[in-house]
């Protein structure tokens, strides 16, 4: 009765349509998710953004999320299936945070003025995508994301202090070392509103900014 996509763009398509698109679009499926990503936007020099700002990709792999994006959306126009994509930003929970990189010694303090960045807990896309299998709405594309952007260093800290670990000293981010694809994510600053999966899918965020969700893990 549903599909859902999580697998990322390969080689300028996405391998799921690529293989599949025969099969889906004469089977049963009402619904159809197409897990993206915030990075679609683009660096947005900080300022607040939604779902009808335009995507403007600045990476070869966000600019094949776009194409991946169309193409499912493509899908659904074309069989009257309702495909909807949701743009995630940062996702973090159980084995994946803040707490894990501290323990194991990865964590670095990292400091860019002025950077931001949103984030999700995995349990809050888990009720915005089981929100969207109750109402199901052709076309629609959704901002999976907290309510605070925040600055990096500071959700490190925050972690830091909860656990009692110790806090990794401040590194300014033109002297950091990061991978390139790293590096790449600190090149775009936006804030992301969700205000649609709130108003239209009626979605109460468990975990609306950083704080709640590391005291949940913690």
């Amino acid at each position: 009765d549903a599909i859902l996509v999580s697998i990322p763009p390969d080689s300028g398509h996405d391998p799921a349509l690529h293989a599949f698109a025969d099969a889906i679009a004469a089977g049963p499926a009402h619904w159809i998710g197409y897990l993206s990503t915030i990075g679609v936007y683009g660096d947005q020099g900080g300022a607040w953004i939604d779902e009808a700002t335009p995507p403007a990709p600045t990476h070869q792999r966000t600019r094949d999320r776009v194409a991946a994006e169309e193409a499912w959306l493509a899908l659904g126009a074309r069989t009257g299936k309702a495909v909807q994509v949701f743009r995630l930003s940062g996702i973090y929970g159980p084995g994946r945070n803040a707490f894990e990189k501290l323990r194991q010694g990865k964590a670095q303090r990292i400091v860019k003025p002025g950077q931001v960045f949103n984030r999700i807990h995995v349990d809050d896309i888990a009720t915005t995508l089981a929100a969207s299998l109750d109402r199901p709405r052709p076309g629609a594309v959704y901002n999976v994301t907290d309510d605070e952007p925040a600055p990096p260093q500071d959700v490190t800290a925050f972690a830091a202090d909860l656990a009692g670990l110790p806090l990794p000293p401040a590194v300014d981010f033109d002297t950091a070392s990061l991978s390139p694809m790293a590096r790449s994510f600190y090149g775009e600053n936006k804030r992301v509103r969700n205000r649609l999966i709130r108003e239209e899918l009626g979605v109460a965020l468990a975990y609306p900014t950083y704080r709640e969700g590391l005291r949940g893990l913690v």
